[in-house]
């Protein structure tokens, strides 16, 4: 199967998926007392981001999972989605921790690489935790990363396999991520971010070429096989 032509099939399962849960979500909008899967892959859109190639409509531009490792059977879909949300209590209200989230880190570099602040930059791309001072001072730019990414529409769909490296949330996630990729593909681009996204500021490399929140799996090989597994799990939805 064609690139093209998989892209298409992916989205138009994405599109039945969206009927079943009822419409995309915000997690600006979300919360712990809503009924969500033990266990999922999430998909997420972007606001100004549209499909230029494939068809029309939005564009993803983050595919992520969780508890893909043995040993992680406590990590929740909910708890993963909570994690790029940031934090709305304590005294850290508003904000987050990057730390916690590639996600948020890679947000949050490219808002700061775009605003020049190279100092704080550096000091965001250290390490994965930091002492209090640090978070305080980081405050500021993971408010900066919570309103960015809370507005941001996605859509969920359940799998509850256990983690393991023959997962289905793995290779569901991994060939999304492998399928949409731009990163290395210069002569054969498809559905490219548009000219002010906000990626393109991004440090890493493979976030910036790719058109993805993403730096794995975006250099790696897709096979057309995972759209039948994903489109058994979202006819599996009720």
């Amino acid at each position: 199967m064609a690139r093209l032509e998989a892209i298409i099939r992916f989205y138009d399962i994405l599109s039945r998926l969206e009927r079943c849960i009822g419409g995309e979500r915000t997690l600006a909008n979300c919360g712990g007392k809503m009924t969500w899967p033990e266990r999922g892959v999430y998909f997420f859109f972007e606001n100004g981001e549209v499909r230029s190639t494939s068809g029309t409509g939005p564009r993803i531009v983050r595919v992520g999972t969780h508890a893909i490792k043995t040993g992680k059977e406590e990590s929740t879909l909910w708890g993963r989605l909570r994690d790029h949300r940031g934090l709305l209590h304590g005294k850290y209200a508003g904000g987050g921790n990057h730390r916690a989230s590639v996600f948020r880190k890679h947000v949050g570099s490219a808002l700061l690489n775009k605003a020049q602040r190279q100092t704080e930059l550096e000091r965001w791309l250290k390490g994965s935790s930091a002492p209090l001072a640090i978070r305080y001072a980081e405050h500021g730019i993971e408010c900066e990363v919570s309103k960015h990414i809370r507005c941001m529409p996605f859509l969920w769909v359940a799998v509850n396999d256990a983690p393991g490296s023959q997962s289905d949330r793995k290779f569901i996630e991994k060939n999304s991520i492998a399928l949409l990729s731009n990163y290395l593909r210069v002569d054969d681009p498809i559905d490219l971010p548009s000219s002010c996204w906000l990626g393109r500021h991004a440090p890493n490399d493979k976030v910036r070429k790719s058109g993805l929140w993403n730096d794995e799996y975006v250099d790696e090989s897709w096979t057309a096989e995972f759209l039948e597994v994903l489109e058994k799990y979202v006819d599996a939805m009720p």
